[in-house]
């Protein structure tokens, strides 16, 4: 993984702020981690206590410590109030380092395109701050919603990376942003 520590605190798209988490903002990872339609897909990520949101805040801010990068909590320009979250993670898939694209929204932010966009933006930011770690997402089969999220971010089905999950089958999407990176060096 990268020593190098990424100054991007904050991404804006046309309509995001992405910044990083507060401790200010453990009451939204708990209410979006512990409503149940979040995790339909992703059981084991679901919160029943305020204290576990508190325990994966601190793994959210341990994460931006070590690497400069990590989780982003999403809102509309000017507003307090948290859409969701939407980020990066070094991890290993098949025994090899990789960026894990992650995103939950509340429900209530559900269907206005705001995951696809922050997707997009994290993406960006990767291909030019990781641009040496190949960024994936994975995807549940049934999770459909999700997966059009993937694409909508620039990334494509990877089928021969597929592999077993925390909650069951993961499908895997990579970004295809490799080879631009080749023509911007």
């Amino acid at each position: 993984m990268s020593d190098r520590r990424p100054a991007a605190v904050e991404l804006r798209t046309a309509r995001l702020l992405l910044s990083r988490p507060t401790a200010a903002d453990v009451d939204a990872i708990f209410a979006v981690h512990s409503d149940p339609g979040t995790c339909t897909h992703n059981p084991s990520d679901a919160l029943a206590r305020s204290e576990e949101a508190e325990a994966l805040y601190r793994r959210w801010d341990d994460q931006w410590q070590r690497y400069g990068y990590g989780y982003w909590v999403v809102r509309h320009h000017g507003s307090a109030q948290q859409l969701g979250f939407c980020g990066v993670k070094p991890m290993e898939l098949h025994e090899a380092p990789v960026l894990n694209l992650f995103y939950r929204f509340a429900t209530s932010a559900w269907g206005q395109g705001f995951a696809g966009e922050a997707a997009a933006a994290v993406v960006t930011w990767a291909s030019h701050h990781q641009p040496g770690l190949p960024l994936i997402a994975r995807v549940r089969p049934a999770n459909v919603a999700s997966q059009r999220v993937a694409i909508r971010a620039g990334l494509s089905r990877a089928q021969h990376l597929d592999t077993e999950g925390y909650d069951g089958f993961d499908w895997i999407y990579m970004a295809r942003h490799e080879h631009a990176n080749q023509r911007d060096g």
